[in-house]
């Protein structure tokens, strides 16, 4: 039996007979940021397979009945690792919400869509390339309680005449010290928990509804892969209080602009409290595809469709817009 998006059910492929999971919202678990926790995280039992990649050594967990597939990465094949490593069991999952087909007509559609990208391109695609992978994460939570100080400046115009009479205008900034505070809570702010992907490839594929999280079931593995962290929690700790502060420091930014034309120098005190975290899978499909020698990476988002990928560009295309840009002015200048 496969996990099955359309019903969020296990479902036999042949005869369609399903199974419900569980979902038992009391195992997704909030866990206090400590340093003790940062530093002695542990692996926990798991029922999946450890694969390695051969290509491009990624490390993913499948079920325990598959012997090989293809890296969603680079598309060379998995191996069983002749060592099985431990992993830890995620505290949640968000499952797929639609299929490898329905991912692949997304994926088509997004290709057609490319204008610059080569005519032959749009037939590369291969469906069994498209891989559904849970990706992992770390989220964190925290109250946030930030005093800070700023400038804000005041825009003036002022009118004026030069020596030769001619009235002009003159424009100057007052600036004036600003504080105050900002109070926020961060809810389950999302850090990637692999080191696999291109960061800018990863940028807006986090646009994950946590509120559909489920309680983690290997059930959910059936049919698809899952990554193993390689992003400490303390490393993911400390970007995302960095993260917190630039939202903070935005927070500031935006307060002082409600009363003042321009700000600038802000500084911010933040203190955390209530700190936590959880590792969690997130769905999404990938696939990698060779033009020319040349590898590039698709993601689908498995929750929104949403896509974000590499592609070629036409140098065809491109040299005939130029031509074509170059023809238009020419004809431009003779007429006029």
């Amino acid at each position: 039996m496969e996990f099955d998006p359309e019903s969020q059910t296990l479902k036999c492929p042949s005869c369609g007979a399903s199974q419900e999971i569980e979902n038992i919202e009391e195992n997704i678990r909030e866990h206090s940021v400590t340093q003790e926790a940062r530093q002695t995280i542990r692996a926990q039992e798991k029922t999946s397979h450890t694969m390695v990649c051969q290509g491009c050594g990624a490390k993913v967990e499948v079920d325990a009945l598959s012997t090989a597939v293809e890296c969603p990465y680079c598309g060379s094949k998995y191996v069983l690792a002749d060592k099985q490593e431990d992993a830890l069991v995620p505290d949640g999952v968000i499952p797929f919400q639609f299929d490898k087909e329905m991912a692949g007509q997304k994926f088509t559609s997004w290709v057609r869509g490319r204008f610059w990208a080569p005519g032959e391109l749009k037939h590369l695609y291969q469906r069994d390339r498209l891989q559904g992978i849970y990706l992992p994460y770390w989220t964190f939570d925290a109250q946030a309680e930030a005093d800070y100080q700023a400038r804000g400046g005041q825009v003036h115009h002022e009118s004026y005449q030069d020596s030769n009479g001619k009235t002009r205008t003159r424009t100057y900034v007052t600036w004036h010290p600003v504080s105050g505070h900002i109070s926020y809570r961060f809810d389950d702010l999302l850090v990637p928990a692999s080191n696999r992907l291109d960061t800018e490839l990863l940028e807006g594929m986090d646009s994950f509804n946590t509120e559909e999280l489920a309680s983690y079931a290997p059930e959910y593995l059936s049919g698809y892969g899952a990554e193993c962290f390689s992003v400490s929690l303390d490393n993911a700790y400390h970007q995302a209080i960095q993260e917190m502060r630039d939202r903070l420091t935005a927070m500031a930014e935006s307060e002082v602009l409600s009363y003042y034309d321009r700000v600038e120098g802000t500084r911010i005190y933040p203190v955390f409290s209530g700190r936590t975290y959880k590792h969690v899978l997130v769905p999404v499909y990938a696939t990698a595809y060779q033009y020319r020698d040349k590898l590039y990476h698709v993601l689908i988002n498995g929750q929104t469709g949403m896509i974000k990928g590499e592609y070629p560009k036409s140098v065809f295309k491109i040299a005939l817009c130029v031509l074509l840009i170059i023809l238009l002015l020419a004809l431009f200048f003779y007429f006029f």
